[in-house]
């Protein structure tokens, strides 16, 4: 709050601790509260007992300065800041307060001379999907540089980030709180990007229960490709404002747009959490996962493999109890959540022996209460069947022409042969609304071409 930024500086000061770090701000260029430039800034420290903010009493800072207005540019240890007068504090605050400017400058410099001849541009942060997709083409854009958290309010459960900041940095500033990202975003490998999150439009196991990224993006700041900065949305959860391009960006893989700031709706990690294991076959997985999703039961993931049935449920501690009783089954988990660790982890990232080897995997998309598909090659269940991953060498044709007469989607997440298309093929009137769209954000064709090679 602004009370909490104009704070007393001194005061706020002794309350912070040695291990404690602090996030250096600028505020942006606001001639109407007379700031130009960016000569002004505040600090703010996040220890694990508390939230302090408080400003350097060297800086000058308008009274009308809003929180909307910071823009994160460094993050230092408490005891480099804790005197004001600390001349190497100041140095490294020198050296970073133009290091998210330039950044953003360059890029647009670089996407401006791309179009111009027409050089393709291949967007990218960890590399954690490289694998997803049509092929990569074009000289490297590395958002990995344009990291950290902008702005994190966990009473109005809003999260705002930059798009290289790594998921797994979210996880534990989100954690400290006890909050979440509900859509449980796969991590395949380490330093895997919330914008790669975004861009891939891939969700966890809790999705089918909770929702998709799409569901939880309330807004973002993108440079399309004519090198334009452009915002949609807000950060807050109430925002019916235009035509929603936020959400449009989930699951683009950045054909749209380079991702820059994004906000997201966050949710409070469940009170209690539990697995329940049960044998059955797959016909029978499916009847049960849909049964209880028609009851008032607390789901908030299925998994079915090799003739095993995992379903967590997460809510109240009552709530789970209850559930445990009516649902019967073996537990298989602790009582309490355990973020980022166990089953369900190694199940949103690919880590079970199920995804491991080289045979192609596919990614079928299909209503939940459909029978068994293919029962006879190697497959894993998810979200109540409406998920089902597949092992195997398939004819890319006939399996989605199987697929499409059960009103699903097939898709060749990892490995085969992509000369058949990596994505289901789209309807010619479909095809069409996505061409113009990305005629209108990429007029020059110059943004991770080719990676929706369905279009």
């Amino acid at each position: 709050s602004r009370a909490a930024l104009l704070g007393d500086s001194q005061r706020e000061t002794k309350r912070l601790a040695y291990g404690d770090h602090a996030s250096i701000y600028l505020y942006r260029s606001r001639p109407d509260y007379g700031i130009r430039g960016q000569a002004t800034a505040g600090i703010q420290c996040r220890s694990s007992r508390s939230t302090q903010a408080f400003l350097l009493p060297t800086l000058n800072l308008s009274s009308r300065a809003q929180p909307r207005d910071l823009l994160l540019v460094s993050t230092l240890p408490i005891p480099s800041l804790q005197n004001p007068n600390n001349h190497a504090a100041f140095q490294t605050f020198n050296e970073h307060k133009t290091t998210v400017p330039s950044f953003i400058e360059s890029t647009i410099a670089r996407i401006k001379s791309a179009a111009a001849t027409k050089t393709p541009l291949a967007i990218h942060g960890g590399n954690s999907k490289a694998f997803y997709g049509g092929a990569i083409q074009g000289e490297s854009l590395d958002m990995r540089a344009y990291a950290g958290i902008i702005e994190y309010e966990p009473r109005e459960l809003v999260l705002t980030v930059r798009a290289g900041t790594t998921l797994a940095e979210i996880d534990a500033a989100l954690a400290a709180e006890r909050q979440m990202l509900a859509f449980e975003p796969p991590q395949f490998a380490v330093g895997a990007t919330i914008g790669g999150a975004v861009a891939s439009g891939l969700s966890g196991p809790r999705r089918a229960y909770a929702g998709a990224v799409r569901d939880f993006i309330l807004g973002t700041r993108i440079l399309n490709g004519l090198g334009e900065d452009l915002h949609f949305g807000g950060r807050v959860i109430k925002n019916v404002a235009g035509y929603d391009v936020s959400r449009l960006q989930a699951g683009a893989m950045g054909t749209l747009g380079v991702l820059l700031d994004l906000s997201f709706k966050v949710l409070p990690m469940p009170a209690s959490e539990i697995t329940l294991r049960f044998a059955c076959d797959d016909a029978s997985a499916i009847q049960k996962m849909n049964i209880w999703a028609g009851q008032p039961l607390p789901l908030s993931a299925t998994r079915w493999h090799a003739g095993v049935l995992d379903v967590r449920l997460s809510g109240t501690v009552a709530g789970v109890k209850a559930a445990r009783e009516k649902l019967g089954g073996d537990i298989v988990d602790s009582p309490e959540p355990k973020a980022g660790r166990g089953l369900w982890a190694d199940c949103r990232d690919h880590q079970e022996a199920f995804f491991d080897g080289a045979a192609p995997l596919w990614r079928i998309s299909i209503p939940a209460t459909t029978a068994p598909i293919l029962p006879d090659h190697a497959q894993l269940i998810e979200w109540g069947g409406a998920l089902r991953w597949l092992r195997g060498e398939f004819d890319a044709k006939v399996l989605r022409s199987d697929v499409a007469a059960r009103g699903g989607h097939a898709t060749l997440f990892r490995g085969g042969d992509k000369a058949a298309g990596v994505f289901h093929p789209v309807a010619p009137v479909l095809t069409k609304i996505h061409r113009d769209l990305n005629a209108a954000f990429d007029p020059a064709q110059i943004l991770n071409i080719g990676r929706m090679d369905n279009l």
